[in-house]
C-alpha cells in the first residue's frame, strides 16, 4: 500500500476526539429517525399498502448486515477512519473515491430534503415567513452548531436522538394499547377490506424500496461520529448489534401501528401519518406535540447531514480525492470549509426542492436512494476481500460476520436482486437509470482523476 493510500488515518487525528460513548450511542440509536420515516412512510405506504411492513423489515435486515460488515471491519481497523477508508484498504484507492463521493453526494440531497421538510412545518405550526427564509434560517442555526466544535454537534444530537427515540417508543406503545381496547377485528378490517396486504400487488413491495431506503440511512453515520472518539472499535461494535432491535422497533412496528389503526389508502402522501393515527386516538393536543416531535426529527436529521458531509469530504481529502484545503481544521479541530459547502449545497438543494418542478426534484433526490445500494455493494465486497486476507494472516477477529464467506455473498446478491427488479417496475425505470449515470459520472471524475496525477 503506497504512502497515498494511508495518509487518510494519519490525517484524522487532525480531528477531534471528545464525542463521547454516549453520543456515539445515541447517535447511533436515533440517526435512523427523521422525515423519512415520520412523512415518507406515508409515501411507502401508499405504494406498498400494510404489505410495507415486509419492505421495513427486508430492508432492515439488509443494513443490519451492512452494518455487521461495518462493525468487523472497525474492529479490525481501529482509528482509521470510517467505511471509506475501509474501502480503499480492502479493494484499492478506487473504491474509496467512489463510496466517498457517492456517499457525500445522498447527504446533499438530505439535507435539502430534511430543510424543506423542517421548513414547511415551522409555516404551518404558525412562522408567518416564506418557506425558502424558514429553511435558510434552519441551515444557518445547524451549520453555527457544527461550527462550533463536535461536543457541541454530539450534545444536540444526543437530546434531539434522545427525544425522537422517546417519541416513537410512546407511539408505539399507545398505539398498541388503542388498538387491544378496540375490538380487534377493526384492525383487521382496515387491511383486509381495503385491498388486503398487497393491495397494488406484490411488486409494489419492490417499488417501495428506495423510499424505505432512503429513509433508514443514518444506521453507518455510527462509524463516521465513532472516529472523533476515544474508543471507536468498540462504539462502532456496539452500535452494530444494536441496529437490528432499532429498526424493528422504529420502523416495522410504526408501520403497523399505523396500517392497524388508519386504512393505507386514506393516508396521504407527503403528510404525516403518526399524526393522523394521533387525531385518530383523539389525544388533547397530540397533533401539536407530534409536529414539534417532527421538527425536532427533521432538525436533528439536518444536523447530521452538515456533519456527515463535511467530514466525508474531509475524508476525501486526507485520501487525496478532494482539494487539499479541505483538510484544514481550525482550533477546535473541525473542518470549517467542509461544513461550509455542505451548508451551500444543501441549501441550493432545498431551494431546487422548493423553485424547481416538484417532480424533477423528487426524481434526482430518488436516486440517492438506489445510489445507497451501490456503496452497500463496495462495503460488503470489501468485507469479503480483507476477512479473506486477515483469515490468511491468521488475524483472530473480535467481531465476526456470521456464516463468512455465504451471507457476505448472499448480500451482494440480494443488492444486484433488487436492482434488477427496479429495472422492470416501469416507475423505477428513469431513477435507477439516473442512479447509474451518477455511479458513472463519478468512475469517469476518477479515471479523469488518474490521468491528471
Amino acid at each position: 500500500m503506497n504512502a497515498e493510500a494511508t495518509a487518510a488515518p494519519a490525517a484524522q487525528s487532525r480531528l477531534a476526539h471528545s464525542l463521547q460513548p454516549r453520543h456515539v450511542a445515541m447517535i447511533s440509536f436515533g440517526g435512523i429517525i427523521g422525515a423519512g420515516l415520520f412523512i415518507g412512510s406515508s409515501g411507502a405506504i401508499h405504494i406498498g399498502g400494510p404489505g410495507v411492513a415486509l419492505t421495513y423489515a427486508g430492508c432492515g435486515l439488509l443494513v443490519f448486515l451492512i452494518m455487521r460488515m461495518l462493525g468487523e471491519m472497525a474492529v479490525a481497523n481501529p482509528g482509521k477512519g470510517s467505511f471509506v477508508e475501509y474501502s480503499s484498504m480492502a479493494l484499492g484507492r478506487w473504491a474509496g473515491f467512489v463510496t466517498g463521493w457517492l456517499y457525500w453526494y445522498f447527504w446533499v440531497f438530505t439535507v435539502g430534503a430534511e430543510t424543506v421538510a423542517g421548513a414547511k412545518l415551522l409555516h404551518e405550526i404558525g412562522i408567518d415567513l416564506p418557506v425558502g427564509i424558514i429553511g435558510l434560517g434552519l441551515v444557518l442555526v445547524m451549520t453555527a452548531t457544527n461550527l462550533l466544535s463536535v461536543k457541541a454537534y454530539g450534545e444536540v444530537e444526543f437530546w434531539f436522538s434522545l427525544i425522537k427515540v422517546s417519541a416513537i417508543a410512546a407511539f408505539i406503545v399507545v398505539g398498541g394499547v388503542y388498538i387491544a381496547g378496540f375490538d380487534l377485528s377493526q384492525a383487521a378490517t382496515n387491511i383486509a377490506d381495503h385491498g388486503g396486504l398487497f393491495p397494488n400487488g406484490s411488486g409494489a413491495l419492490f417499488a417501495a424500496i428506495p423510499v424505505v431506503i432512503f429513509s433508514m440511512m443514518g444506521s453507518e453515520v455510527a462509524t463516521i461520529a465513532a472516529a472523533e472518539s476515544a474508543d471507536p472499535a468498540n462504539n462502532v461494535a456496539r452500535a452494530a448489534r444494536t441496529v437490528a432491535f432499532r429498526i424493528l422497533a422504529f420502523y416495522v412496528l410504526s408501520v403497523l401501528v399505523i396500517v392497524a389503526i388508519l386504512p393505507w389508502d386514506g393516508i396521504a402522501p407527503g403528510l404525516s401519518p403518526f399524526k393522523a393515527v394521533l387525531d385518530v386516538i383523539g389525544i388533547p393536543g397530540s397533533s401539536l406535540v407530534m409536529s414539534v416531535i417532527v421538527i425536532t426529527a427533521v432538525l436533528s436529521c439536518l444536523n447530521s447531514g452538515l456533519y456527515i458531509t463535511s467530514r466525508m469530504l474531509y475524508e476525501l481529502a486526507c485520501a487525496g480525492h478532494a482539494p487539499r484545503s479541505l483538510t484544514e481544521t481550525g482550533e477546535n479541530k473541525v473542518p470549517r470549509l467542509g461544513i461550509l459547502i455542505g451548508c451551500g449545497a444543501g441549501f441550493a438543494a432545498a431551494l431546487a426542492q422548493l423553485y424547481l418542478r416538484d417532480d424533477i426534484f423528487t426524481l434526482l433526490a430518488s436516486t440517492s436512494g438506489d445510489i445507497i445500494l451501490f456503496v452497500y455493494m463496495i462495503i460488503a465486497f470489501a468485507q469479503i476481500r480483507q476477512r479473506t486476507r486477515l483469515e490468511a494472516e491468521g488475524t483472530e477477529l473480535k467481531l465476526k460476520m456470521w456464516l463468512f464467506p455465504w451471507l457476505s455473498y448472499a448480500v451482494i446478491a440480494g443488492i444486484i436482486g433488487v436492482l434488477l427488479l427496479l429495472a422492470f417496475i416501469p416507475d423505477q425505470q428513469i431513477t435507477l437509470a439516473l442512479s447509474m449515470v451518477t455511479v458513472l459520472v463519478v468512475l469517469a471524475a476518477l479515471a479523469i482523476r488518474r490521468k491528471a496525477a
